[in-house]
């Protein structure tokens, strides 16, 4: 079984983007500024945000990170959201979910510009993203595509099942495997017989949201597995995914492996898009 690895991808996905910064900065006379709204306490979050602004460092981008109290009232953080939109000097914005439950994600949506919105996750953007017009990706689906691309695997005429149907990543990445040319089916919580679709698939993604969801039996011989799934805090507790990673090895083709698989390009593909809002609204 070949170990499709995020990490390696990730890395070579960062040391092509350092020469795009480079010439950026030299024309702008700034790095791409990435901002990361973080609102409470959640522990996981912090992982993912001090992850996330590690990852700016390490190519020579900009991140801020601003931390609100979990308290904040609705229209304080829209409001901090609207300043950083009017700001010439941010180029992303990302608020970091989940927000607190007596906070609305749709109303950030409805302030946060798609010029600026480097998760993909605005009406505006997924918009663009349906008409084959995308001004970004959403991180996780587009870093999976990478991934598949790093390895030459082409899902062009293959029969591709996604498991999961979140705006987040279900959809967008069904989608963007028809726009390879594959043939894709969305499983979900109401699927009947997920297996019998599963066992179908030249490849499948994996973003249930339910630990080891998955495992040998439920794919045919020599599939392609990409378990997007992530459960776990990773603070010493370690972190499993979707799909029985440990069944797979001698059967199926190729997987991801959690962690190590899909999470490094998610936050790669964060940097990319930052760097791609930033060239495309200063027309660099």
């Amino acid at each position: 079984m070949l170990i499709l690895d995020g990490k390696l991808v990730s890395k070579a996905s960062r040391e092509a983007l350092k020469p795009r910064v480079q010439k950026f900065q030299a024309k702008v006379g700034r790095a791409p500024h990435l901002v990361v709204v973080l609102v409470g306490g959640h522990l996981a979050s912090q992982v993912y945000v001090r992850n996330k602004v590690k990852a700016c460092e390490s190519i020579g981008m900009a991140s801020t990170k601003i931390e609100l109290p979990e308290n904040i009232s609705q229209e304080s953080l829209n409001e901090t959201i609207r300043k950083l939109a009017q700001d010439d000097q941010v180029d992303g914005i990302l608020v970091q979910l989940p927000l607190p439950k007596d906070l609305s994600e749709e109303q950030i949506l409805e302030v946060l510009p798609w010029q600026k919105d480097v998760d993909a996750f605005t009406y505006e953007s997924l918009g663009h993203l349906w008409a084959g017009q995308p001004v970004v990706s959403p991180c996780t689906p587009a870093g999976v595509m990478t991934i598949l691309s790093y390895y030459q695997i082409n899902p062009a005429g293959m029969k591709a099942v996604v498991v999961g149907r979140s705006n987040i990543v279900g959809k967008p990445m069904a989608h963007l495997l028809t726009s390879a040319d594959a043939t894709v089916t969305v499983c979900h919580s109401k699927t009947r017989d997920l297996s019998s679709y599963t066992r179908n698939a030249d490849l499948v993604v994996v973003a249930a949201g339910k630990k080891h969801l998955l495992g040998r039996d439920d794919f045919k011989k020599d599939a392609i597995v990409i378990d997007v799934g992530m459960h776990g805090s990773g603070e010493g507790g370690g972190v499993t995914g979707d799909v029985r990673f440990d069944e797979l090895d001698g059967w199926v083709k190729a997987a991801t492996p959690v962690p190590g698989g899909v999470g490094p390009m998610t936050i790669t593909t964060l940097l990319i898009n930052t760097l791609e809002l930033a060239e495309k609204r200063l027309k660099v």
